[in-house]
């Protein structure tokens, strides 16, 4: 099994016309985030969600804020001067107002992820860390147990590679939050790229974050499979050709990416549908296990 190819709205400059295109292709995601697109991403979404695309699912984020919505959070009393300073938060309080505005610029919500906890962990101990994320657990325990969201899970860029905390960590923060086994943690995101690999050659090895998440029955998203478009550099023919002769240096990355063990959804900020297709067509025949590992291996071996 591939994983689903989905938009993802980080760094996109024309998020209508990215939406436009990945919907009309049948992307069953969208992922995004109130800070994205200078703030404005959510606006831009709104129309495309609720104009004749009922099923797509949507997934937004909680934790970092613009300058202007941290302005907003500091006249509304949500926020302190020095908080709202930093850019990012996981207090209870502002977790709530910020998935409420969410709500409101989008009309529905699927999945909270708490973004970057390990951001909010600069100067904690693991303990104080956890703490923190025990908070923002509880207070989107509040939004899911009321049906205002599907559930919520965390997108992390390097909480599960520096120690921060594991996926066990975190479902047993979730069902803290829950007060009981029945929590609504189900999704977990982070980066799956040629770049950033260990997650696919743990799944490879049939361990590490990816398959402990699809494990525990979580939806698994792979983030940056570009690597924020660095890796297109590093994409030399021969290592296209390793992958699959004949495609282009972004479907050959995005295979790679997709093809991971234990990964439901890679996340592409493909703007047209003419790349949005070039992707999709080449992971519609993912690598097998032995292709993808002799990938790595190459890579492991420069």
């Amino acid at each position: 099994m591939t994983a689903a190819l989905c938009l993802g709205t980080y760094r996109v400059r024309a998020v209508s016309q990215a939406a436009r295109a990945a919907l009309a292709a049948g992307s069953p995601w969208v992922d995004t985030a109130p800070n994205y697109g200078r703030g404005q991403a959510h606006e831009e979404l709104r129309p495309m969600l609720g104009g004749g695309y009922p099923t797509v699912r949507v997934a937004t984020k909680t934790g970092f804020f613009t300058e202007e919505q941290g302005r907003s959070a500091l006249a509304e009393g949500v926020l302190t001067r020095e908080e709202a300073a930093g850019r990012h938060s996981l207090e209870r309080g502002f977790v709530r107002w910020q998935t409420e505005r969410s709500l409101a610029a989008l009309g529905r919500v699927d999945l909270v992820f708490v973004h970057n906890p390990e951001h909010h962990g600069h100067g904690l101990d693991r303990a104080a860390l956890h703490g923190r994320v025990r908070e923002a657990f509880t207070a989107l325990e509040e939004f899911a147990h009321a049906g205002r969201i599907g559930g919520y899970g965390v997108a992390t860029w390097s909480g599960l590679t520096s120690g921060a905390f594991s996926v066990a960590e975190l479902l047993a923060l979730a069902r803290q939050a829950a007060g009981s086994a029945e929590h609504h943690f189900t999704g977990m995101q982070m980066p799956v790229s040629l770049i950033m690999d260990a997650p696919i050659t743990q799944a490879l090895n049939g361990g590490g974050p990816l398959v402990q998440a699809k494990d525990a029955g979580l939806i698994t998203f792979g983030s940056a499979p570009l690597h924020g478009g660095e890796l297109l550099d590093a994409m030399t023919l021969e290592l296209v050709n390793l992958i699959r002769p004949g495609l282009s240096a972004a479907a050959a990355a995005l295979l790679a990416a997709g093809s991971c063990p234990g990964l439901d959804v890679v996340l592409t900020s493909a703007s047209t549908r003419e790349h949005w297709d070039d992707v999709a067509k080449a992971l519609a025949a993912p690598l097998t296990a032995q292709e993808l590992r002799r990938v790595t291996d190459e890579l492991a071996g420069e």
